[in-house]
């Protein structure tokens, strides 16, 4: 640090030679031991505002101290919580456990002004206190920080406002909007601290592009992990459900993972085998978002269908990230699922019996599942990945089901003669209905919830009923970005043998 706060164009031994001068009479402590400490604060942070609003720095009188940093961070770090809990309507949760991380962006900033500090070369006839120039790093970093802090409270305060007068609701927004207004104010403040940086340094080009790619992977580490979030929705019981439970994080121990892993092989080891000469159906349904119990639901109705409509009792698994089912269901992660297809191949006949999967969460524009329990790390399932799990395991039928937005880019991938694929929406489009206060999806209700488990026993003509159901139910729900559109492809080897299953149900009926 003492190295970080003294450092100045001395260090540049390689530049031409001449008298090395401080462009402004920047200040320090020891330089005027009478100097107003709130006052210089004032000054600095009516500085911050001014490069905030893309001015250029001007650095007479300035301070710069190790307590200034600490202070700075500390407001910093104050504001920020305090902001970010105006964010949420209604109970939230504090997460201490966050103090812990989202040090990176400070150390790269610290880092950048570093390796951007000038080299003061005082030529005749250059006006010193008009340069925008940094007079050393330890005031280049005091400045960038001011700055990150009047941007911060900006946006979050713009955010916070825009949330409690209606206006900021990301779920009437397709999901391309919803990741634009994600993305934009990041994007801003990047921008802003390269327009900074590039007038208080010596615009060396690759020392610049070197210190932007390493804000902006510090930036983007921190907003993929939420690695600053330091409050959570709490959801608390209501008389629509009274099995909704209050949404909070688990805590993640030792005898979680181990009971976990008891869990699972339990469930595995408790399916039934097939049985010579009939046609069974398999059930495995999979919900890897568990911070709304809207897939915990879904999946849970859904395999309830399977078991009573389609024989499938003893024959059903849950995989499920939820706090709610962290001692009673396995959690829904890619390893979990692929040993849960391995095992399913061995207890049904792969060339007779069909697996049935349904996959619920909410979905982004490229077909990825959105997946993860805080404070556990879950990966996403890819199409690629299940096709390549169910080609090993060597089961031929397959019947999968995939709820979540922009779901029809799992369709291609996974189809062939003896697949059946269904999802709630083509790839350019949203579903709906899988917010925090839905208890069922659109395409959930109307496909499983009312037409597989009352009217039929065909997939083809439960999704042939639902589409013009889920489509008026969009309209009448104001959805925004048009009709979801579910689509469907049905192979001719796994119709054949789904009307077989269907004519077995029927007969037992």
């Amino acid at each position: 640090m003492t190295e970080f706060l003294t450092a100045n164009s001395a260090a540049h031994s390689s530049e031409p030679e001449g008298e090395v001068l401080p462009l402004a009479p920047a200040t320090t402590d020891t330089q005027d031991p009478g100097d107003n400490h709130a006052t210089s604060l004032r000054r600095l942070l009516a500085e911050a505002m001014r490069v905030s609003i893309c001015l250029k720095p001007r650095w007479q009188g300035l301070p710069a101290s190790p307590w200034l940093i600490a202070l700075l961070m500390f407001f910093y770090l104050g504001c920020h919580i305090g902001l970010q809990r105006l964010m949420f309507v209604g109970a939230a949760r504090f997460y201490w456990q966050v103090l812990a991380s989202g040090w990176l962006e400070f150390a790269a900033l610290a880092w950048g002004c570093y390796c951007l500090r000038p080299v003061r070369i005082q030529t005749q006839g250059n006006d010193a206190t008009s340069d925008s120039r940094a007079p050393d790093a330890a005031h280049f970093f005091v400045l960038a920080l001011a700055q990150m802090l009047v941007l911060n409270v900006v946006i979050c305060t713009i955010g916070a406002l825009l949330i409690h007068v209606g206006w900021y609701d990301l779920s009437k927004l397709s999901m391309r909007m919803q990741w634009l207004v994600y993305l934009v104010p990041p994007v801003v403040v990047l921008f802003i601290q390269c327009l900074f940086f590039w007038r208080a340094s010596d615009r060396r080009v690759l020392a610049m592009l070197s210190v932007i790619i390493a804000m902006a992977a510090a930036g983007a580490l921190g907003i993929s992990t939420n690695a600053t979030q330091f409050w959570y929705p709490v959801q608390e019981k209501t008389e629509k459900n009274e099995e909704d439970t209050e949404i909070k994080s688990p805590e993640i121990t030792q005898e979680i993972f181990e009971e976990q892993a008891l869990l699972l092989n339990q469930k595995l080891e408790a399916l039934q085998a097939h049985r010579p000469g009939i046609i069974d159906l398999y059930s495995l349904s999979f919900a890897p978002y568990g911070e709304e119990n809207v897939f915990l639901n879904e999946t849970s109705m859904v395999t309830q269908v399977m078991a009573k409509r389609f024989d499938a009792e003893g024959r059903s698994l849950q995989l499920v990230n939820n706090p709610g089912t962290i001692h009673s269901l396995p959690w829904a992660t890619p390893l979990n699922l692929q040993r849960a297809i391995q095992q399913l191949a061995k207890r049904m006949d792969v060339n007779e019996d069909i697996l049935f999967l349904h996959m619920s969460s909410h979905g982004a524009s490229d077909g990825e599942l959105s997946a993860g329990m805080w404070p556990l790390s879950v990966k996403s399932v890819t199409p690629e990945d299940l096709k390549k799990w169910l080609d090993e395991a060597g089961i031929k039928y397959r019947v999968i089901s995939i709820s979540a937005c922009f779901a029809g880019n799992w369709v291609a991938p996974l189809s062939d003669a003896k697949s059946l694929v269904m999802t709630a929406s083509d790839a350019d489009h949203t579903s709906y209905g899988c917010g925090s206060k839905s208890d069922l999806t659109f395409f959930g209700r109307a496909m499983y919830d009312e037409q597989l488990r009352n009217k039929t026993l065909s997939f083809e003509a439960a999704h042939a009923a639902a589409r013009p159901i889920i489509k008026q139910r969009e309209e009448e729900a104001g959805k925004s970005d048009g009709y979801s559109n579910p689509q469907i492809a049905v192979g001719e080897e796994i119709r054949g043998r789904l009307k077989l299953l269907e004519q077995r149900l029927e007969a037992q009926k």
